[in-house]
């Protein structure tokens, strides 16, 4: 999981999914035939009118200020707001709007239908996204409309703006009893916030709800079946879908992908070891790069340079920047910076992470230094919480998903446990988060008992939704095929990375609509 970063494209929403606990059953069941593409399904009276909707498109653009929505206006792509039920319970009660997007297939002669995307989080929006994901899809890309949703509470779709002062809920315990103190209150404010803002949403914050809201898009779009790109947490609500909707989907790939029994409030425990190599991997880049960042000569030097500055962050808060951009951090938030620059390991985002890092080190020196805008936009979204309404709703959908332990000396206690061994993010991935003070939630976990013919993307290195996860979701869906590429510290890869192996493998897919015979692996590409 990766906090999510202000202005989130693809590459960058793509991050942080949590636990379900959905486990395989021995005996998984065949896909169901599929329904007319406006049936809602049997047992909800009253849900026709959402599936035989008739979509409004028009511009994306929605105000004076919007160049995002001029930028996708120009680009062809329509948008309009599908109406989903609040409660799908209650399918004549309150209702709610969804914001999709769609380019149109071009090749409209061998147009294969429509794919669904969505970019991960949770809390990630895509309607911006169907440009860059025709691009991706090469030649393939002009035979389906693309179509991006935000969804519900996210983004363009009707929001939930908890008020956060922060940009996260991610954050370290830091090195004592007392900073974990502070985190429980800290932690216990923003799901209170969350349920000032609008307490009678967050039960149907939910992955299930927004599976449900994806099948009457798909009813809305005229589909019988829809095929689906989800990356990240996208994985996880790509599961949730076809296991609720089995029969309604084509095409399916997964990238980045996280196997449900590793989805929850808690699945950062998961990733240190992975997150640890990529800062190694960081560190050696660094080391070769010294004289630029300043931090030492050899990887152990960079490391070193990285604990000092945590050690000074704890002694007392590190002044960063100078006016009008001036921020203190502590120990519980140098290490986040940390973990949200490792998700990507190409020069560019080493460089980012180097160029932070150096004005940390400085910072620990007592040098204050000049931030580049990009930096100081990433602090003044997660520590002021500037344009943050997306931290509330991620919280929002993960504890609505699945319940964590309420008693703070759990946390307190696998702290303590993995803190000689892992100190730098142990205090981090097992800390305390709002859900240990949000209302159970209001479904069971979903659990897999179909199996899915989907397309697995994953990077060995992934330092968000592991290697591991992705082999093991890949084992509870049999049918399913695994390209995994090899040696890459990097979390989605599919038309992001630039690895035409890939690239190459999803597009024959999409284009095709057969799987691989046998799994594949593709060898990570090295500049020239």
């Amino acid at each position: 999981m990766t906090p999510l970063r202000p202005a989130a494209r693809r590459s960058a929403a793509v991050g942080l999914a949590l636990a379900a606990c959905v486990t395989a059953t021995p005996a998984l069941a065949a896909p169901a035939a599929p329904p007319g593409p406006d049936a809602a399904p049997a047992g909800t009276p009253g849900l026709e009118r959402y599936y035989q909707q008739r979509l409004a498109w028009g511009s994306c653009v929605q105000g004076p200020d919007d160049t995002k929505g001029r930028d996708l206006d120009k680009a062809g792509v329509q948008c309009a707001g599908v109406t989903v039920p609040l409660d799908y319970a209650d399918p004549r009660g309150r209702t709610i709007t969804v914001a999709v997007s769609r380019l149109r297939a071009t090749d409209t002669r061998h147009r294969i239908g429509a794919i669904l995307q969505n970019n991960g989080g949770p809390g990630g929006g895509a309607v911006e996204s169907p440009p860059e994901t025709r691009a991706a899809m090469k030649d393939v890309g002009a035979r389906y409309d693309i179509v991006g949703f935000d969804p519900r509470f996210v983004g363009r779709s009707t929001p939930l703006d908890c008020g956060w002062p922060v940009g996260t809920a991610w954050f370290s315990a830091g090195a004592d009893r007392a900073g974990f103190d502070r985190q429980i209150a800290l932690q216990k404010g923003l799901a209170d916030k969350c349920r000032a803002a609008d307490a009678s949403v967050l039960p149907h914050v939910s992955t299930r709800n927004t599976a449900r809201d994806m099948d009457v898009i798909r009813g809305a779009l005229g589909e019988r079946k829809i095929s689906y790109l989800g990356y990240s947490y996208g994985t996880y609500l790509g599961t949730v879908y076809t296991q609720m909707f089995p029969g309604r989907y084509d095409r399916v790939v997964f990238d980045g992908a996280l196997a449900p029994g590793d989805y929850g409030p808690r699945m950062l425990t998961g990733v240190l070891r992975e997150n640890e190599r990529a800062l190694a991997g960081w560190a050696a880049w660094a080391a070769q790069r010294h004289d630029t960042y300043r931090l030492g000569r050899t990887r152990a030097e960079v490391l070193a340079a990285v604990d000092l500055t945590v050690a000074a962050a704890a002694r007392g808060p590190l002044t960063l920047g100078t006016a009008p951009d001036v921020f203190e951090v502590d120990d519980s938030q140098v290490p986040t910076l940390l973990f949200m620059g490792l998700a990507d390991d190409t020069d560019a985002a080493r460089a980012a992470l180097g160029e932070q890092v150096s004005v940390l080190s400085r910072a620990a020196r007592g040098e204050p230094t000049r931030l580049s805008p990009e930096f100081a936009g990433l602090l003044r979204y997660g520590l002021r919480g500037e344009n943050a309404a997306s931290g509330g709703v991620q919280a929002a959908i993960m504890c609505g998903d699945v319940a964590a332990p309420r008693d703070p000396e759990v946390y307190w206690r696998d702290i303590e446990r993995v803190r000689a061994a892992h100190p730098l993010f142990g205090p981090m991935t097992h800390n305390i988060n709002p859900c240990a003070f949000w209302d159970r939630p209001r479904e069971e976990p979903t659990r897999v008992r179909r199996d899915t013919p989907a397309l697995i993307v994953a990077a060995t290195g992934d330092p968000r939704t592991t290697y591991r996860s992705s082999v093991d979701l890949h084992r509870q869906l049999p049918s399913s095929r695994l390209i995994t590429l090899e040696g890459a510290n990097r979390h989605a890869i599919y038309g992001l990375y630039g690895n035409a192996c890939v690239d190459e493998q999803v597009n024959r897919y999409l284009a095709t609509g057969t799987l691989p015979k046998r799994d594949r692996t593709c060898a990570q590409q090295t500049a020239d």
